[in-house]
């Protein structure tokens, strides 16, 4: 006789030394009133993402960038030729606001990589432009960066990583509001 296989899968047992199981622990006994089942799923992701965001920044720092200037830099390299964007749309590209943009876009232009000029469209407008060398910077840094997150994606099987990238999606998909057309 074969035990059913067709029941819900079990939680994954932690380990005696995960942090966010001594957390849950901790809130189940002092509140036993509050489910704190999420805090399983939602605080694994935050401190996973705070523990790859320290790893990439590693790689963004040896190419003398910080994370927003590398999501600037990588913005504009995507737009393709000739890699430029409206300050407007590199906000919306990288998910800041127009305030940081500038800040970013201001120590970019001061080191040589981007340059903002009137926008020949609209006279009131500007673009922001990729230079020759931050198109050789963001080139060598997104080869190194994409090596980074290989390495740390390589902690997972191939199959692991697809199911964890299929559940994402899913996920991002029924939270993340509607991108509007164009």
């Amino acid at each position: 006789m074969h035990p059913d296989t067709t029941g819900p899968t079990p939680a994954p047992v932690p380990s005696p030394l995960d942090h966010i199981a001594r957390i849950q622990a901790e809130w189940a006994r002092e509140r036993p009133d509050v489910d704190v089942s999420p805090l399983g799923v939602i605080g694994r992701l935050h401190r996973l993402a705070g523990m790859l965001t320290e790893q990439l920044c590693v790689v963004y720092r040896r190419f003398g960038l910080s994370e927003g200037e590398f999501d600037v830099l990588a913005a504009l390299r995507r737009a393709g030729e000739p890699f430029e964007r409206a300050p407007g749309e590199l906000a919306s590209h990288t998910m800041v606001t127009t305030g940081a943009m500038t800040k970013r876009i201001d120590r970019l232009e001061r080191d040589g990589l981007v340059t903002r000029r009137r926008s020949a469209g609209d006279g009131r407008g500007r673009v922001v432009a990729l230079t020759h060398a931050g198109r050789e910077l963001i080139d060598r840094a997104f080869v190194e960066h994409m090596r980074n997150e290989r390495h740390l994606l390589d902690t997972l099987s191939p199959e692991e990583a697809a199911r964890l990238e299929a559940l994402l999606t899913t996920w991002l998909g029924r939270v993340e509001p509607p991108r509007a057309a164009g």
